[in-house]
């Protein structure tokens, strides 16, 4: 049998004379290995008579212990010695301004802020939100919003259309939030008041316009609603979005497929230096379009309109952003330019409400 007490003051010898942890492991390897020399001696127990068993095992295990603990003990004396080295060459300049948390730097994106205004206000009017897919079909898009076929009306949107389907169909991007009009009535039964934000498609780019943009619709349909109650909710909204005590607005005839009779809807302010105010002044603002629902809507949608009526109205949201905050392009939404949303941006964390203010 080998003499443990020598192998023991052989490998602690090897192990205080490791210079670092590669040394370190060599010397683990050779003596607790799967061919190492503890490991051996190990091996030789079950070939001996039990009563020498008895005391060669305590003796060996013993050694192995020991000799774990001078490793663990001499790995830790590096970790202590290379921490030490970096604490004497690493230095911290306490001088420094603290960095801001994450939840002060980002910003929300004003699109996404002005969404949220919207629904805080018209949710404290009882409205709920409606959504629906970008990618819409012909019926859903024009039919049902009582666009005949082959009309001129619908090239007013200047649709992006995908190829046709064998049967000649053809899918589309939404050219409003409409479509979702239409999807709210199939699955619900009056009395409906949604509000229906989200992206819309049309084949335009230019200062005030682009390709893809943001639009906000609401619908009532209900046995006794009328253009009183319409006024009532813009003027309302008007007032809480743009955070004026007063406003004041002209009802224009126009013309809308989908609703009958059809109305642009203008809101007096003051332009001076370049800003527009809203609430008093001379000069006069269009801002959305809006309307009674058309009988063949409601038809479309299963609905009797000899029972129900409804009206609806829809703004651009990209537009009164840049009405309410002074953003003078609209392009520049899209940019994804970190300094103009660190300019124009919100802190995430104040959200709207009409109790403490929409607007930071």
């Amino acid at each position: 049998m080998t003499d443990t007490v020598q192998l023991e003051q052989t490998i602690l010898a090897e192990i205080a004379g490791a210079s670092d942890d590669t040394a370190l492991e060599g010397v683990r390897v050779a003596a607790l290995g799967k061919n190492g020399s503890i490991t051996a001696l190990l091996k030789t127990l079950g070939t001996l008579p039990p009563d020498e068993r008895k005391t060669q095992g305590p003796l060996i295990n013993g050694l192995k212990d020991r000799v774990n603990a001078a490793l663990v003990a001499r790995r830790d004396a590096f970790k202590n010695a290379a921490l030490e080295a970096r604490l004497n060459t690493e230095s911290v300049d306490v001088t420094l301004p603290v960095r801001e948390a994450p939840a002060e730097i980002g910003r929300l994106h004003p699109i996404t802020q002005v969404v949220d205004e919207l629904t805080a206000i018209f949710a404290d009017m009882g409205f709920a939100v409606a959504e629906g897919p970008d990618i819409e079909t012909d019926d859903y898009n024009f039919t049902k919003l009582n666009f005949p076929e082959n009309h001129p009306a619908r090239e007013m949107h200047d649709t992006f259309f995908f190829n046709p389907k064998p049967d000649g169909s053809r899918l589309l991007l939404r050219t409003h939030t409409s479509p979702v009009q239409v999807r709210t009535m199939l699955s619900r039964k009056p009395p409906i008041r949604v509000i229906i934000p989200g992206r819309t498609y049309r084949s335009d780019s230019d200062q005030t316009h682009t390709p893809m943009f943001h639009q906000v619709e609401g619908l009532v349909v209900d046995k006794g609603s009328h253009l009183g109650h319409l006024k009532w909710i813009l003027e309302e909204f008007c007032k809480a979005f743009f955070e004026v005590d007063r406003v004041k607005m002209r009802f224009r005839p126009s013309f809308f497929p989908f609703t009958e009779p059809s109305l642009e809807v203008d809101i007096q302010c003051r332009r001076d230096k370049g800003e527009i105010r809203f609430g008093d002044g001379d000069d006069w603002l269009e801002i959305l379009g809006c309307g009674m629902v058309h009988p063949n809507v409601l038809r479309n949608c299963g609905l009797d309109p000899d029972e129900y009526q409804g009206f609806a109205w829809g703004m651009g949201i990209d537009r009164i952003a840049m009405l309410k905050y002074g953003m003078p392009d609209l392009r520049a939404f899209f940019d994804a330019d970190v300094r103009w949303l660190s300019h124009y941006g919100f802190r995430p964390l104040d959200f709207p409400t009409l109790a403490g203010g929409l607007s930071p």
